[in-house]
């Protein structure tokens, strides 16, 4: 029985590193990886599960649906910030048990209630609010994975941890596939997903209590929270964070649901709108989760500022093509032709790659700023850099949960443009110049002036290298 407690990491110790530390690191990272892949999974259950419910049977019109994948968007996004700080107090392996664990409560809730058609869209809404559990966990995750690596590997190594575990949100989509493809779309055959869950929560609860470990000199309280947002750059990361990430999980829940409406508007029957949409919706989270990591990888290279700003102007065409496609569709009686079709997947899929990216290197911006803020504190490099790792890793939660609530925002969007204009098409139009404002601040703040701290204040004044 080896010890499950690290008294003192410091990942900048290169010959530490090299003579075990990477290992331990490695070690971390993947099971890190598959609690939060997990977590993601149970997290976007609800996109799956509303394929498997047909509205004359549960009477949850398109965007009662909309709504109901909003919900976990906007619980998981509310518990990172808490959980931000849940490593640094009860240790990365013990609270990775204690998260996955929990898992088991949305996973039973689901299993249940899918099997009981005649339950009350109240109570519908009440059962996916605690598949936000599965969101709360990427902020511990990262928090933790932030302080196993040096600052030359953070853009591959949170880049890697968050692409891991946004990857839970295709495959969670392709069990859904499977099911609907060899057992059929009927409420009773969701059980299958359900049941696949309960058993990878156990496998992730094990292999953290197995293999992973808590650093006990971790420090990430609230107070470092406070500390990272009176640096100005926070709220543009924040912001950025909202078009990178809020826009890929918004789509992940979303992208099922629009399909499906354009299939049977199309004439297909409520079983083969579902299957359809199966087939196609997991594209778009798969890629862009494996996009994620060079993301971070691009941002180590070229600079985190660079590859968001890029990623932005991306985005804004691949947002034109699928705006312009819906139009169509509106035009044709809401009935996407074959090639209309395509270039909505098209472009869908597109916004998930390059939101993927995007996100990678806003990640990456996070403790560049803070490590660059931190030589200015009159401290010895230890402190600054104790200073840096506890003030990114408060920052990564918080912006975590911003980003999430720009998830609840595109469903919301979604929902009051089907609602107004059966259409998806205005709420389309918004988000493109949603990311044209992104690609403004992303200029301006980080990009227009020669170095991140010039327009900020010295953090030296604040009291948070008292609490390293």
């Amino acid at each position: 029985m080896r010890n499950r407690d690290i008294e003192n990491w410091n990942a900048e110790d290169v010959d530490a590193w090299e003579n075990g530390g990477k290992e331990i690191a490695r070690r971390n990272l993947v099971w890190s990886v598959f609690a939060e892949h997990v977590g993601f999974s149970v997290w976007s259950i609800w996109s799956v599960m509303v394929l498997f419910m047909p509205t004359d049977v549960f009477h949850i019109d398109p965007a009662g649906k909309f709504f109901l994948g909003a919900v976990p968007t906007l619980v998981g996004g509310v518990l990172r910030i808490p959980y931000t700080v849940a490593t640094a107090k009860f240790g990365g392996r013990n609270w990775t048990i204690v998260s996955a664990t929990a898992l088991v409560i949305p996973a039973l809730l689901a299993l249940y209630f899918i099997n009981q058609p005649g339950t009350s869209y109240t109570t519908f809404l009440i059962v996916a609010a605690f598949a936000g559990l599965g969101g709360g966990n990427f902020a511990s995750s990262m928090a933790n994975i932030n302080v196993f690596y040096p600052q030359r590997l953070k853009g591959w190594a949170l880049g890697l941890n968050a692409g891991g575990g946004n990857l839970g949100v295709p495959v969670i989509q392709l069990i859904g596939l499977a099911v609907i493809a060899v057992l059929g779309s009927s409420s009773g055959n969701a059980s299958a997903v359900c049941l696949v869950y309960l058993v990878l929560i156990v496998i992730a609860a094990t292999g953290a209590a197995l293999r992973m470990d808590n650093v006990r000199n971790q420090k990430a309280d609230l107070s470092y929270m406070v500390t990272a947002l009176k640096v100005p750059q926070a709220w543009a990361i924040a912001f950025l964070y909202i078009g990178t990430f809020g826009s890929f999980i918004g789509y992940s829940f979303a992208f099922g649901q629009v399909l499906q409406i354009s299939f049977k508007a199309g004439g297909a029957t409520a079983a083969a709108a579902a299957l359809h949409a199966a087939q196609i919706a997991f594209i778009g989270p798969l890629l862009g989760s494996l996009a994620r990591p060079y993301g971070g990888k691009w941002a180590d290279r070229f600079g985190g500022s660079r590859v968001a700003l890029w990623s932005f102007v991306a985005m804004m065409a691949a947002t034109v093509v699928v705006a312009t496609a819906s139009t169509v569709a509106d035009g044709n009686k809401h009935v996407p032709s074959g090639g209309v079709m395509v270039a909505l997947v098209i472009g869908f899929i597109a916004l998930f790659v390059v939101s993927g990216i995007g996100n990678g290197a806003v990640t990456k911006i996070i403790p560049s700023v803070f490590d660059a803020k931190s030589k200015s504190l009159q401290a010895t490099p230890a402190v600054q850099a104790a200073w840096s790792q506890n003030t990114s890793g408060a920052l990564i939660g918080f912006v975590g949960a911003i980003g999430a609530l720009g998830g609840v925002a595109i469903n919301l969007m979604l929902r009051s443009s089907y609602a107004a204009t059966h259409s998806a098409t205005r709420a389309f139009w918004v988000f493109m110049v949603f990311y044209v404002l992104c690609a403004v601040v992303a200029w301006a703040v980080f990009l227009r002036r020669p170095h991140p701290s010039s327009s900020m204040p010295s953090p030296a004044p604040v009291t948070a290298p008292a609490h390293v």
